[in-house]
């Protein structure tokens, strides 16, 4: 714990810590006994495969490190930890979504005044190239969550690997520096990956964490695609507006010109596919049909494509920017990358996240395969496409165009937000994660716990993940990742995956 937290966050920890060590947690695997509750952290300790689990900050601060590690070997049998250190979003830290129903556990109350940052300490001397350098949470006073979390974590055998992704605050001190600028020349609220400012605060946070911390790991995260994904509405979050396609800033023009890209044509490229989408959208059919037209513009501006491949390489720079930075000063610490769920449903996005080239730098991939919010999202992401791209078909035919892309058998569209996606989707796209890695990188599928979902959507039942769980096995997993955050799962949930393990054969029974 950090000698400078302050004494109102000090007082709130210690009190829980010692709420917690005069009622210790009783919560025994799904189906297992006394006695083999009570041996479930020495199995977690003795298995062969990675059984991780996503916490942030807050749980911890709720419920006592002492107890949430209880939880967690007991329940699920974990023997890794991926503490949400660096993030501004909701989606890895702070306590359960507002709106959403609260878990089982934990505080009984949402917060509401969530900011999230660096939950540990930031080393000065390694932000000395980047104007990003006031980044520390204030959520929880000055409490460093390794300093909190390590030592009794490691006193259990458990690991723990720092899981940062590429969310940030609009209101960062200088982040305006660091952001992407659309072609519109406005700023984005996500970051260039080849601005400067930005590579070196990656490479300065890597090589913090890595040598002032003795993590075993570090998982990075970054949840974005590239401009032609975002023209087109192709996502899971619904369309979005094509005129803030990006980026174009000073650093990707420079880029540009040395690959001898004409930088006035990808801008009137990007003009032609913005006023494509608009019309489309509106039901403005074009004389030859939607994809066709969508085709002719790209013959018409090659330079879509050309600067869709410079923001592409960009982000894969940034994967070996992390990689290179954290073993300059840690060669023993893993390094590996959550692969977003989008990767999952749309062809354009799948062919710029080839795992062979990812693996290059990576010791292992979080394969996002979250089957239970899956069927609302692949829901979304049809409707999305078809809005534009595909408007020649009705979403059933859309939605059988892509199953044959991506080799799924699933649902149909009505029966996919209230249904969710199966365990064989869990099987295949670990199988396509092993065989694209071709054993370079470890795989590790995230197997998703009460992602929230809206009414009358997919909610997380016991046998979802259990089946999940022994899908990612049989397909041959080096071990799973429970997500997205232990603050929102139910522990009925959490303790069907350790079931899930025993018939797995991951762990005894």
């Amino acid at each position: 714990m950090s000698d400078t937290m302050d004494s109102k966050t000090r007082r709130q920890f210690l009190k829980t810590l010692g709420a917690a060590a005069a009622a210790p947690l009783v919560l025994p695997l799904a189906g297992a006994s006394a006695a083999q509750a009570a041996a479930a952290p020495e199995r977690a300790r003795k298995s062969d495969k990675l059984i991780g689990i996503q916490a942030g900050a807050i749980s911890f601060v709720d419920e006592g490190v002492e107890a949430v590690l209880d939880v967690f070997q007991e329940r699920a049998g974990v023997n890794a930890i991926f503490l949400a250190v660096f993030t501004y979003g909701r989606g890895i830290a702070g306590r359960q979504v507002p709106g959403q129903p609260l878990p089982d556990h934990g505080k009984q109350e949402y917060d509401l005044d969530f900011h999230g940052g660096n939950y540990a300490t930031p080393h000065p001397e390694f932000y000395r190239r980047t104007v990003l350098k006031e980044v520390r949470a204030p959520d929880h006073g000055s409490l460093d969550i390794l300093e909190a979390v390590l030592p009794k974590a490691r006193s259990r055998g458990l690991k723990v690997y720092c899981w940062a992704e590429d969310v940030w605050r609009g209101d960062v001190p200088d982040i305006d520096k660091a952001q992407e600028v659309d072609f519109h020349g406005r700023r984005r609220g996500s970051l260039c990956f080849r601005n400067p400012e930005y590579r070196c605060f990656l490479e300065g946070l890597m090589q913090d964490y890595a040598r002032s911390y003795p993590v075993d790991g570090i998982m990075w995260g970054s949840e974005r695609q590239g401009p032609l994904g975002d023209a087109l509405g192709a996502s899971h979050g619904g369309g979005g507006d094509p005129s803030r396609a990006g980026c174009f800033c000073g650093f990707c023009k420079e880029e540009a010109k040395k690959r001898g890209i004409e930088v006035e044509r990808a801008f009137a490229g990007y003009t032609a596919l913005e006023s494509f989408v608009k019309a489309a959208r509106e039901g403005k059919r074009p004389r030859d049909g939607y994809f066709v037209q969508f085709l002719r513009t790209l013959m018409d501006h090659p330079e879509i494509l050309s600067w869709e491949k410079l923001w592409s390489d960009g982000q894969h720079d940034s994967y070996k920017t992390i990689y290179q930075a954290a073993k300059s000063v840690r060669q023993d610490v893993k390094i590996g990358f959550h692969i977003w769920h989008l990767n999952s449903f749309s062809p354009f996005w799948r062919a710029e996240q080839d795992y062979s080239r990812l693996a290059e730098s990576a010791d292992f991939f979080k394969a996002v395969v979250y089957n239970h919010c899956g069927g609302p999202r692949l829901s979304s992401y049809i409707r999305s496409v078809q809005a534009a791209l595909f408007r020649d078909l009705d979403t059933a035919d859309v939605l059988k165009m892509h199953y044959g892309f991506l080799n799924y058998a699933e649902k149909p569209l009505e029966e996919l937000p209230a249904g969710g996606l199966s365990a064989d989707y869990v099987y295949r796209e670990t199988l396509r994660a092993r065989e694209g890695t071709a054993g370079k990188a470890a795989v590790y599928p995230g197997i998703d716990i009460d992602i929230p979902t809206g009414k009358n959507e997919k909610k997380t039942a016991p046998e979802d993940v259990r089946e999940a769980v022994k899908a990612a096995f049989r397909a041959g997993a080096d071990g799973i990742i429970l997500s997205r955050k232990y603050s929102e799962m139910r522990l009925a949930n959490l303790a069907a995956a350790g079931q899930g393990l025993i018939e797995a054969g991951v762990l005894k029974g």
